[in-house]
């Protein structure tokens, strides 16, 4: 792009042409005032405190609104400029009540800044009365306050809402003397278009929209800002933690614009839902059973325990009786001590998390076709992307903020968008196309599309020729896969199929994206491999705005799996079967380690029930929820000789165990998270743990050392640094070159600067590999007892299994209870209306939960969101495991509902 050289006050700027003059201030350091604007949105120009002088021009300019030219001369500040912008303050002022020595934002008011700074007087035009306003929209909100007194019109909360989140849930209302922010026909905001992110709150610059939650608990001025990481999807969005030091409290999150990965975009968990972090049911102290009731014991009694027990079942057994469950949650350092500890202070590769239930096919399928198990780009390159193919994820819910990189693409940017899902998903409406296939037939719908991309010789054949091997078994595979043969299995017409096919092949860089819907069937990595199968076939892979790209659903899933938290591999994906890569583990951590691979999550249940594994430690997991089949799993936990949950809460995993250790939150530790495009990013603590709380690894540590084995670190940053010199994807990264960005793997020496796109000219593997997969049927298909299809999934306002989100006030208003989608016909035939008891039964138990009716679900399916203890949806899930992957087959089972009967 051309390149721009205009002088501002006196000082020589060069910008990209298209730069605005107020965008070239700031890129030397030059403060124009401003209230309504912002980076993220088209600017306006309606405060009009930008005004600036450009030389020949006669008048002021807004800066925000107008293009650099070459040559310009402007000067942003002089006794003019001033007195203008002190009238217009003033003007604000006259509308707005000055309550600045009461405003939780004083001190951090754009507002009260330039008023002091132009030395405005509040009382020139009038003082500001209170207004009798109509109904506040956001009175009843436990998220929300706003209070139309301190609204200066600004617009920055009403744009944000249609041109950032683009849900048009505010708008302005009312006369033109009498005019504020409410919503549509000024309906309560929880039930508005309204997703709760708060990027409202965030954008507003004078305290007319605040947090509820955060007033009076401490001015902006006075509290403590610590940069981390989020804590619950895997976005990894960079949060401010806003502390009272004095009361030890997190009272706001916030989020800085311009940093990475969400430029200070959150949803409504990231900024709303905190609460956990200080409350009153947080574990402080170490609980041992006795007489089957748990009690508080001190830690010294509670390790040595731990450490008798599992070091008496190992004598007796051997160490393969053991097993034990780490946690995306957790840090990046803690999975690593947890995995060390298993492997060589226990002796077993008995080690898994809860990646297993969501992206193991993930890791199983990219591996085998492109080298390498992680997301291939990132995500900032979505929005550029040509098409974008959504398949299996329910974005706008579950990862709210990378979505807003796809609506950016497809809503601004004119990239075309297909969403490949069994429901009606919000990003439908920003799609060109969707289509519905029936739940488990993706591989039908992809095969179809193949078949369409090599029939109308859409594929790339020179990237095929150079960078791929396995073609012609593929082509064979797909050739007989027409799209009508796909409508019979899919549901889908066939001209869907070739429309998605032309739309994905035809644009000039297209981007996959997917996540759990793809992955949770015993056909995952058959999945998983259909996608990779269909983005080297049109050459969108190695290539920015194209690629591959699973989103994690927690935290540190990927992190997690990179240290090696799983059965098959030490950090790094190094095999525990390659006699080599064990060598050299022995050698660092100074113990022979077990040669054959241990245990997934499944499997350990299932060797619980036969009697093979004795004890298991779990560290902040939680299977008597998470897990498919709970009967089998709950019956598991309960028969297990030895139980140790190791966790912030007392979860209902917690209630079966023998030791409860409690372990410090997110917000009370140092590490760091990687996050789902491969970014690690650091963790810090901003608040004080309570009670007796202790970090994760510092208690792996301790039960180590009861174990013979000696683990002695100083911090998170010394692990940091081991696990760097023996896991190679991490080798450059330390907490000093990630203090303000974080760094992307491979990263494999401290010159690196980090990996934007993974198979840039070359894959991991050498060449990429088409892998020629046939559609099977799921493992459980409708029959006449059983004749509902059932998924499972996600909602925007919940988290895994609601140990977390379900202590907010935010989210239990808008979320209190679960549900099961039915579509209205269904509900006709059944007699059932929205809001009615219904029961639904599958093969392994039944629930009771509310009936949810709606078009958003095709006729003959279900949806269940599976957070909810009452009611629990993995009562009814299948523990069928995929082959490779042994991932559980949560997204389909057959099941039936039927109305409860009310007694009186």
């Amino acid at each position: 792009m051309k390149e721009i050289c205009l002088t501002i006050d006196g000082r020589e700027v060069k910008v990209r042409e298209g730069t605005t003059i107020l965008e070239a201030a700031k890129s030397v350091a030059v403060d124009i005032p401003n209230l309504c604007y912002d980076p993220r949105m088209a600017p306006i120009g309606m405060c009009r405190l930008c005004v600036v002088q450009i030389e020949s021009r006669a008048g002021l300019t807004t800066s925000c609104n107008t293009p650099v030219e070459e040559g310009m001369n402007v000067c942003t500040e002089n006794e003019e400029i001033a007195a203008i912008r002190k009238t217009i303050l003033e003007l604000i002022l006259s509308e707005h009540r000055v309550a600045c020595t009461s405003c939780d934002k004083e001190g951090s008011c754009k507002l009260q800044d330039y008023a002091y700074r132009y030395q405005a007087d509040e009382g020139r035009f009038g003082l500001a009365e209170r207004r009798t306003s109509r109904r506040n929209y956001a009175s009843n909100s436990e998220a929300i306050m706003y209070d139309p007194d301190k609204c200066i019109l600004c617009g920055l909360c009403v744009k944000y809402c249609a041109e950032v989140e683009m849900n048009e849930a505010l708008t302005f209302g009312g006369l033109v003397n009498e005019m504020e922010v409410t919503t549509a026909f000024g309906i309560d905001l929880e039930e508005s278009s309204c997703d709760l992110c708060g990027g409202c709150v965030e954008v507003c610059p004078s305290g007319a929209m605040m947090e509820r939650s955060a007033v009076g608990r401490g001015r902006q001025k006075e509290l403590t800002k610590t940069r981390t990481t989020c804590p619950y999807c895997g976005v990894g969005c960079q949060i401010d933690l806003n502390v009272n030091r004095k009361t030890n409290e997190i009272v706001r999150v916030s989020s800085e614009v311009g940093c990475i990965p969400n430029d200070g975009n959150l949803c409504v968990k990231g900024k709303f839902v905190m609460e956990f972090v200080g409350h009153e049911k947080r574990l402080r102290t170490p609980l041992i059973k006795r007489n089957g009731r748990l009690e508080q014991a001190t830690w010294e009694e509670a390790i040595t325990l731990v450490g008798e027990r599992l070091g008496r079942i190992r004598a007796e057994f051997g160490a393969d009786a053991i097993a034990g469950l780490s946690s995306a949650k957790c840090t990046n350092e803690e999975n690593y001590v947890f995995q060390k500890f298993m492997r060589a202070a226990v002796g077993t590769n008995n080690v898994d998390h809860c990646a297993r239930l969501c992206h193991a096919s993930t890791v199983a399928g990219l591996a085998r076709a492109f080298g390498s198990g992680a997301m291939t780009n990132s995500i900032e390159e979505l929005k550029n992307a040509g098409c974008i193919f959504v398949i299996g994820s329910n974005t706008t819910e579950a990862h709210p903020v990378m979505a807003l990189y796809i609506k950016e693409a497809a809503v601004k940017n004119g990239a075309k968008l297909i969403v490949a899902d069994p429901r009606a998903i919000d990003l439908v409406r920003f799609a060109g196309l969707h289509v519905a296939q029936k739940p488990g037939t993706d591989v039908a719908l992809i095969n179809a599309m193949m078949n369409v991309i090599i029939e109308e010789k859409l594929l790339d054949s020179e990237f095929i020729d150079a960078r791929t091997e396995g073609f012609d078994e593929l082509a064979d595979a797909v050739k007989d896969f027409t799209p009508e043969m796909a409508e019979k299995i899919t549901t889908v017409a066939a001209e869907k199929i070739r429309e998605a096919a032309r739309m994905y092949a035809g644009a000039a860089t297209a981007s996959i994206v997917y996540s759990m819907g793809i992955t949770q069937h015993t056909t995952g990595t058959d999945n998983v491999l259909s996608l990779a199968n269909l983005a080297m076939l049109t050459g969108n892979v190695g290539a920015e705005s194209t690629g591959v790209n699973p989103l994690r659903g927690q935290n540190n899933v990927q992190g997690a799996c990179d240290l090696g938290a799983l059965p098959n591999v030490y950090p790094g994906y190094q095999s525990v079967e390659d006699a080599a890569v064990r060598a050299k583990f022995e050698k660092a951590w100074g113990k022979e380690l077990p040669a054959k691979n241990g245990l997934t999550i499944v499997e350990m249940m299932h060797a619980i029930e036969q009697g093979s594994v004795k004890a298991l430690y779990m560290m902040g997991e939680n299977p008597a929820l998470s897990d498919p089949n709970l009967n089998r799993t709950r019956a598991a936990l309960e028969k297990v000789d030895f139980l140790v949950s190791q966790d912030i809460f007392l979860t209902e995993s917690g209630e079966y165990a023998d030791v409860v250790l409690p372990s410090v939150c997110f917000a009370e530790k140092d590490g760091t998270f990687t996050n789902t495009e491969r970014r690690v990013q650091r963790v810090r603590k901003a608040v004080e743990p309570p009670g007796g709380a202790r970090n994760d690894w510092e208690i792996i540590c301790e039960v180590a050392g009861e174990l013979g084995y000696t683990m002695a670190y100083e911090g998170a940053g010394q692990i940091m640094d081991e696990m760097a010199s023996v896991c190679p994807i991490y080798g450059g990264i330390s907490f000093e070159r990630i203090d303000s960005v974080g760094l992307q793997w491979p990263c494999p020496d401290k010159d690196h600067p980090g990996t934007k796109y993974l198979h840039k000219g070359r894959f991991t593997r050498g060449k990429g590999k088409f892998n020629a997969v046939k559609f099977k049927d799921p493992a459980e298909v409708p029959d006449d007892d059983y004749p509902f299809v059932l998924s499972t999934g996600r909602q925007l306002y919940q988290f895994h299994t609601g140990t977390l989100t379900r202590k907010s006030r935010v989210v239990n208003q808008v979320s209190p209870t679960g549900y099961v989608e039915i579509h209205p016909a269904d509900a006709e035939s059944l007699e059932i209306v929205d809001g009615d008891s219904i029961e639904v039964v599958s093969r392994r138990g039944k629930v009771t939960t509310k009936a949810k009716v709606t078009c958003r679900i095709e006729k003959g399916w279900l949806f269940m969101p599976f957070h909810f203890c009452e009611g629990p949806a993995n009562m009814l899930t299948i523990d069928a495991l995929d082959p490779l992957a042994k991932i559980p087959e949560y997204k389909v089972c057959a099941a039936a509902i039927r109305k409860v009967k009310m007694t009186s």
